[in-house]
């Protein structure tokens, strides 16, 4: 049993377990399908092109439905939000085994209608069922399913695929099919307590929200470069060890699979440590020095460096710069005001998912006057800066 069901007030009080486990399977199935066009690829005959295409359509509207996700959960409800995100993972799957760059284009901006809203939804269903003590753990525990549904992707889709090359599409849009069927099972339990108030929220009163709560607007901020990082690791660690480092390809993505495994590893971790310590602020600090000091490290790395060395560099970096969200996300919803977690979650989140956008554009223009390891100790210094402010903004 999850800590703190034994926390309910009343045994009216829905469980925190079951939520928790459908919060972080909605995650996993949002992960799932942004990576399956890149995983099916080889047998689907996509493009790098039309992969970049689709994944940037994600993030483009997926920032722009992030603070929306926020006031339809205040609305709607956490469940019936995540039944609706799983509708629009199902459309956008089937959209995709059309193939053209076209439908790849259109499959993205669906999917980001999922992208956005899932986690405002999550962190108010979660922030309302757990006591403030524990959030560090039970967000982080949601977190895990970005890398739970990468994971499960990488291993089934490919066998999937030698079936048919749009079966992966397939089987993904029929999971979500039933996943919104389990979430409209649990919404009468679950999406409770609504009111004429946050029926009435809009985009400016979000914005408002805040301005109103500096340290929200300085941890929008600080997850701007956050976010950018952990991008940059996911999609340029591999080319930066073949390229500059002299691996080779195989041993290149052993290296991010190590860094991924510290990344979840670390989404645990962090907060365990900040729920034992009950300060998540001083945990997300203490990753954003750390992440900047890997960065910078990745910066200068030569081919002379030992492969061990390399490897516990990549652990690190995949423990810093990948786990830092779980932590973050219960620090949003302690600094939020009462009944106003998913709203400001949303505003916040749409800097990260900003954050998304420019990485890559600065990692890109930073390659083409230096290199790409150059790009890394830019961001090593925005991500420094971020936390120096973090560290010294008044708690």
């Amino acid at each position: 049993m999850v800590a703190g069901e034994a926390a309910a007030a009343s045994p009216q009080t829905p469980r925190l377990a079951p939520a928790l486990a459908a919060m972080t399977g909605l995650q996993a199935l949002v992960a799932l399908a942004l990576f399956a066009p890149g995983v099916l690829a080889p047998k689907f005959g996509i493009s790098e092109r039309d992969i970049s295409l689709f994944t940037t359509s994600v993030f483009v509207v997926g920032v722009a439905t992030s603070m929306a996700g926020g006031m339809l959960a205040a609305r709607l409800g956490s469940l019936s939000v995540a039944a609706l995100c799983a509708l629009a993972v199902a459309a956008a799957m089937t959209t995709a085994m059309h193939g053209s760059s076209a439908a790849l284009i259109a499959a993205g901006a669906i999917l980001g209608l999922a992208f956005g809203p899932e986690t405002p939804a999550s962190s108010a269903l979660l922030a309302r069922l757990s006591r403030p003590e524990q959030r560090p753990l039970i967000f982080s525990i949601r977190q895990t399913g970005n890398q739970l549904g990468a994971m499960l992707g990488s291993l089934t889709l490919p066998a999937i695929a030698v079936l048919a090359p749009d079966a992966g599409f397939a089987v993904i849009a029929l999971l979500s099919v039933l996943m919104c069927v389990v979430f409209l099972a649990m919404r009468p339990r679950y999406d409770t307590g609504h009111t004429g108030a946050a029926a009435r929220i809009s985009l400016q009163q979000s914005w408002h929200l805040l301005r109103a709560v500096p340290a929200l607007s300085l941890l929008a901020l600080v997850s701007m470069p956050f976010s950018a990082m952990q991008l940059a690791l996911n999609a340029y660690f591999v080319i930066l060890a073949v390229d500059r480092l002299a691996l080779p390809h195989v041993t290149a993505g052993v290296l991010l699979a190590v860094a991924q495994a510290g990344g979840l590893i670390g989404r645990l971790l962090w907060g365990m440590v900040a729920t034992r310590y009950h300060s998540a602020r001083a945990v997300v600090a203490g990753l954003g020095f750390a992440m900047s000091a890997c960065a910078a490290a990745v910066s200068i790395a030569s081919p002379s460096w030992p492969l061990v060395a390399l490897g516990a560099l990549a652990f690190v970096f995949g423990l810093t710069a990948s786990g830092w969200n779980g932590v973050f996300l219960a620090e949003v919803a302690r600094l939020a005001p009462e009944g106003r977690v998913p709203e400001a979650t949303g505003a916040v989140l749409t800097a990260s998912y900003a954050g998304l956008l420019l990485g890559p554009l600065l990692m890109a223009g930073v390659a083409q006057v230096a290199s790409i390891q150059q790009g890394y100790a830019v961001l090593a210094a925005l991500a420094l800066l971020a936390t120096v402010a973090l560290r010294r903004a008044p708690p």
